[in-house]
């Protein structure tokens, strides 16, 4: 039941993949769900850290290396895919104590600004949508690895990003007070992406 957000993510974020590309003008990349996910921690009981995952994160990220400022996220992470390796605490996750999947299947980042952050760094600022609540929320992203060609012939390229939420923010209050004081589930919940990135053929 703390498997809250890899919202991103975000996120999530996603928008790690932002990075510069090593291809000149600008560049469209998108997701690919098969080697990305979206990893979320919470601390249990005020004692431990339990940590999931989502796994379905699609999106496009448009790369303009000649002035990172005009690069764009777009991501999308299913939130019916979330997994905590328990059943029964993932169906808790999907109900509507938490992301309350039926009504809100997804969680949504849009990035609204990237800059840089230092050598080999980016920050992407960006909006966040998690059970219809839309809130700003800042990635702390990594270079990108020098993009390869893989065995079929397609330019892919990595990213790593985090940041933190307070899941209140969103809606998700769902808790329980402990009788020697402190609360079941965390209200930071803290996250960090994995994104890998393909350009599409139809755009090489």
């Amino acid at each position: 039941m703390k498997a809250y957000f890899s919202r991103i993510a975000i996120g999530a974020a996603l928008a790690a993949v932002v990075s510069l590309p090593a291809f000149a003008g600008t560049t469209t990349y998108q997701i690919d769900p098969q080697h990305s996910s979206a990893q979320f921690a919470v601390t249990h009981l005020m004692i431990s850290t339990v940590r999931g995952e989502f796994h379905g994160v699609t999106g496009t990220i448009i790369v303009d290396d000649s002035d990172i400022a005009k690069s764009s996220v777009n991501v999308t992470i299913d939130a019916t895919t979330v997994d905590t390796r328990e059943p029964d605490r993932d169906k808790h996750l999907k109900s509507s104590d938490f992301f309350d999947v039926g009504n809100y299947p997804a969680i949504i980042f849009r990035s609204t600004k990237v800059e840089s952050a230092g050598a080999g760094k980016l920050k992407v600022t960006g909006d966040l949508t998690i059970r219809g609540v839309t809130r700003q929320v800042v990635l702390n992203v990594t270079a990108p690895r020098n993009p390869i060609k893989d065995p079929w012939g397609l330019q892919r390229s990595a990213v790593s990003g985090s940041t933190k939420i307070n899941r209140q923010d969103f809606g998700v209050a769902w808790n329980k007070t402990l009788d020697a004081g402190g609360v079941v589930v965390s209200d930071d919940v803290e996250i960090s992406l994995d994104v890998e990135m393909i350009i599409p053929p139809t755009t090489k």
